[in-house]
């Protein structure tokens, strides 16, 4: 079927809304129509070259839509349903069948490699292949074809917009902290940035029972949209060391930090607002494939520090995704407090304004 999709075509160079082909459904794969997609700094990281994916392509990886209709050997879906998509996992390999799937031993070749596992492409441009899959979705379009690993169904009454972030910003700020590093009841918590998925982490910090939540963010609007989701305190950078700061409201250093910046100078400081056992996560993509993180020798071991890449949030999104749409609906979990919809069509405006700051979610939406 003829689509629209936001097409790149090399990297640096904006968005292009053109008339695509899309592959019909195959063995348990789904055809969504979509109605948002959330746009994520991973995506934008594809665009400019920091992050490989073939070109020309369709990004995007948080989508939610309605199935329109499904293939041979699709189990629990029909057309009709209301899902959220997700990143794509294989299900079989160790780590799928332990229920961390964003580890699957197929993980890249499943969501950066332009391709589906078979090597073929869901979408195409006057008969040549674009890069497709992306996360599973390419979810940058209006329809999309998507392996069942990477459809989670979800309530009817749940707004499609604000499904679409769980995906993979909201899922993995919230993970981190009730996953990753499974923050205890009356901890400390140090999140450092406050964009989707910092926030996220706030959000998680509270319903884990976090006494002590701490915001750094050098954007005054974050910082008052933080204390409302639950830190109990913000920070500025611009007003003194990151440590320092810090050690002023928890003297003996923080149990538990989200980093979501990958700034080595920000992570030298934040291993020295550590308390002893405490435990890091990694959550950002650096800007440079080289950076690495300063971390002191003497003093990790000291204090027992724990460092954790994290990716997805260690989530299976199956569980996590229908968790926290229920904390969501209980009011545990304001995520609409994150979300800004524009249309799908002011794609590059929406890219613009996210890298400036003036929103923290962008969700695109088609109708």
């Amino acid at each position: 079927m003829d689509i629209t999709a936001a097409v790149i075509e090399e990297a640096g160079s904006p968005f292009v809304l053109k008339q695509v082909e899309l592959a019909d459904p195959g063995p348990d794969e789904v055809l969504v129509e979509l109605h948002a997609t959330g746009l994520c700094h991973t995506d934008l990281a594809v665009q400019h070259g920091f992050t490989p994916f073939p070109l020309p392509g369709v990004l995007g990886h948080e989508g939610s839509g309605v199935v329109r209709a499904v293939g041979p050997g699709v189990l629990g879906l029909a057309a009709g349903d209301h899902v959220a998509l997700s990143f794509a996992s294989c299900g079989e390999c160790g780590n799928c069948r332990d229920k961390v799937p964003s580890y699957c031993d197929t993980f890249v070749a499943r969501n950066f490699m332009g391709a589906r596992i078979d090597g073929t492409r869901p979408l195409s441009l006057d008969g040549a292949g674009l890069g497709s899959n992306f996360f599973g979705q390419s979810s940058f379009a209006s329809h999309t074809v998507a392996h069942t690993r990477s459809v989670v169904k979800i309530p009817a009454e749940v707004p499609l917009p604000l499904a679409a972030p769980l995906g993979c910003g909201v899922q993995t700020g919230a993970g981190a902290v009730l996953n990753s590093l499974q923050v205890t009841a009356g901890s400390s918590v140090l999140v450092l940035g406050g964009g989707s998925v910092g926030l996220s982490a706030v959000m998680g910090a509270v319903l884990a029972g976090a006494e002590t939540v701490i915001v750094v963010e050098p954007l005054e609007s974050r910082r008052l949209v933080a204390k409302d989701l639950g830190a109990t305190h913000v920070l500025d950078p611009e007003d003194g060391g990151i440590a320092e700061q810090v050690r002023g409201i928890v003297p003996q250093g923080v149990r538990y930090a989200v980093d979501t910046t990958a700034k080595s100078a920000v992570l030298a400081e934040v291993v020295q607002a550590m308390a002893k056992r405490g435990r890091v996560a990694l959550l950002g993509i650096p800007s440079e494939p080289t950076a690495v993180l300063p971390l002191s020798l003497g003093l990790s071991q000291i204090l027992g520090l724990s460092v954790v890449g994290v990716v997805e949030g260690d989530s299976d999104p199956h569980t996590f995704i229908p968790w926290l749409l229920d904390q969501y609906l209980q009011g545990r979990f304001p995520l609409d407090r994150l979300v800004t919809t524009l249309p799908f069509a002011d794609i590059n405006e929406a890219a613009a304004a996210q890298v400036r700051g003036d929103a923290i979610k962008v969700v695109l939406t088609h109708r």
